[in-house]
């Protein structure tokens, strides 16, 4: 894990007051910690993007941007938020403070700053900044082992992206919560990452595979299911990984769930997985045409397979596709709000 405790880490403050922001900058960097300082509150939502702060201690009142407005910026952006916030203020209402909560705050320190209270505040806040950091790092590997699975394989390139754009295009279409939308973002992207297990000349075998080739096969979500749990921003994501093989009818693999066992977020990123396979150039045979894949995915609804609502809703989003892109040996499509 990392060690905050000193140089390490990069804090940035904001103070349009100069004596408040050298009193804080020498107490901080007398105990090792690198300091940036900048004087408005749009400074510091400009800074905090450079990916190089790992604090930001912000002054509640400055001219323009305030304090709050500041952290509350910082928050909402998706590359900034994790990172620690403390309001500086000599503010004592109660309901300033609630609304420091409520900006995403995640400490406060009132004025006049105290030594000691400043650097352990500091000091406890890093401390868990660093056990984010490694959750990140950590899920930055998963996706970097997916994708190098994905790459293996000429004829599947960029699937795992379309899959995680178009499973969240077909999510947002039946209204699933935005937690079910994440998970289906990373799900797509991390869904085989099983198959890390597979050896190659079953993953890349040009023809149909034998009795004992599948049995090695459809261990895979099971792996990716063991390789995923431990992390716990993945809970939702695992019964993606685990059930996407799944038939409505108990056919599929790995535990014959029927119906409703089957988990919504599964059932999405299953419908667009058949989709996109049939839609790509594959060595046994060339990619159907949208409408001749719609048809097929339709008689495997009327054999129990899939769900026909879901299947209805995709055809809605393929209608609203560009002209396909043109790859590797495959015909894909690209949804026309995605960039």
């Amino acid at each position: 894990m990392s060690d905050f405790s000193s140089a390490n880490a990069s804090i940035l403050i904001a103070d349009d007051n100069e004596v408040n922001l050298d009193l804080l900058s020498e107490i901080l960097t007398s105990v090792g910690y690198h300091v940036t300082c900048v004087k408005s509150g749009d400074e510091a939502v400009s800074s905090a993007q450079s990916g190089l702060v790992d604090l930001i201690l912000l002054d509640v009142i400055m001219p323009g941007t305030t304090g709050f407005s500041a952290c509350q910026q910082i928050k909402l952006n998706p590359k900034t938020r994790f990172i620690p916030v403390i309001l500086i203020t000599g503010l004592t209402d109660s309901n300033d403070r609630i609304h420091g909560i409520m900006c995403g705050a995640d400490d406060f320190l009132n004025k006049p700053i105290n030594k000691q209270e400043l650097l352990a505040r500091v000091h406890s806040l890093l401390r868990l900044k660093s056990f984010t950091d490694e959750l990140e790092n950590a899920e930055t590997v998963l996706f970097t082992l997916a994708t190098s699975i994905e790459a293996k394989d000429p004829y599947t390139e960029g699937h795992c992206e379309r899959l995680s754009e178009y499973s969240v295009a077909l999510a947002e279409r039946i209204g699933l919560p935005e937690d079910l939308r994440v998970a289906l973002r990373r799900g797509g992207i991390v869904h085989d990452v099983g198959k890390v297990v597979v050896p190659e000349h079953i993953l890349l075998k040009s023809g149909p595979l034998n009795d004992e080739e599948w049995v090695i096969m459809r261990q895979h979500p099971i792996v990716g299911e063991k390789i995923c749990s431990p992390l716990k921003s993945f809970r939702l994501v695992v019964p993606i990984i685990r059930y996407h093989h799944e038939k409505l009818n108990g056919s599929g693999y790995p535990d014959g769930l029927i119906g409703d066992e089957i988990p919504i977020t599964a059932k999405v990123l299953q419908i667009v997985d058949v989709y996109d396979a049939l839609t790509t150039d594959r060595p046994y045979r060339k990619a159907l045409s949208p409408g001749e894949t719609l048809v097929q995915m339709r008689s495997e609804v009327k054999r129990g397979w899939w769900d026909g609502a879901l299947v209805d809703e995709l055809e809605g989003i393929v209608s609203e596709l560009e002209a396909p892109i043109v790859g590797s040996g495959s015909k894909n499509f690209r949804l026309k709000n995605q960039r």
